[in-house]
């Protein structure tokens, strides 16, 4: 049986809204990723969509419609997208999925930025997320910064970038890669195939 893997980043808005459906697009429920995009974008040389302020304004709508669409608050963040990115919320996340609570953290944190002005730039948010997905945010407070928290940050995301991930959200179902939230359906389709 393939494993799917989702790759997501908590500063990506459609990552925001395939998180509240991969699971049950999915005909398998995936391995969740948190990946650093900002370190994603360095290894391919590119700037995402989001940097074009002239040009970003149909793509933002598009996304407001999907998260609509799933009932989700969507506000840009303060300074989104350049001054949101935050190595924080990946960290915690690596906590989380310590503690058996990594889509609980992980949906509370997206929701969080993307429904508050702080968002999860900061320790704050971060922690605030953590107490929604009951994840002790003491231990997060103390071990957010624990090197090997921070390497697992890294492993990750230079394990995504040597299989081709390009951007997030990404669902890999063995070598193929569906990068977007537009392309979740075709993921699923692929899976099927794969299970037979």
């Amino acid at each position: 049986m393939i494993e799917p893997v989702f790759y997501y980043d908590f500063s990506s808005p459609f990552a925001y809204v395939a998180a509240h459906r991969v699971d049950d697009v999915l005909p398998v429920k995936p391995r969740w990723q948190p990946i650093a995009l900002a370190f994603l974008l360095i290894a391919h040389q590119r700037e995402p969509w989001s940097f074009d302020v002239e040009g970003r304004g149909p793509t933002m709508r598009d996304c407001e419609r999907r998260a609509a669409a799933l009932g989700l608050p969507l506000e840009w963040p303060q300074g989104w997208p350049k001054e949101s990115y935050s190595l924080l919320p990946l960290r915690a996340a690596v906590l989380a999925e310590r503690a058996g609570l990594l889509r609980e953290f992980s949906r509370a944190a997206l929701r969080r930025h993307f429904s508050d002005p702080a968002g999860v730039r900061e320790l704050d948010g971060v922690l605030a997320a953590a107490r929604e997905a009951g994840l002790d945010a003491d231990v997060v407070r103390e071990h957010v910064a624990d090197d090997d928290v921070k390497q697992a940050v890294k492993d990750a995301t230079n394990a995504a970038i040597e299989v081709g991930v390009f951007g997030v959200p990404t669902v890999q179902v063995g070598d193929e890669l569906f990068w977007g939230d537009d392309r979740l359906e075709e993921a699923a389709a692929a899976l099927e195939m794969a299970t037979r």
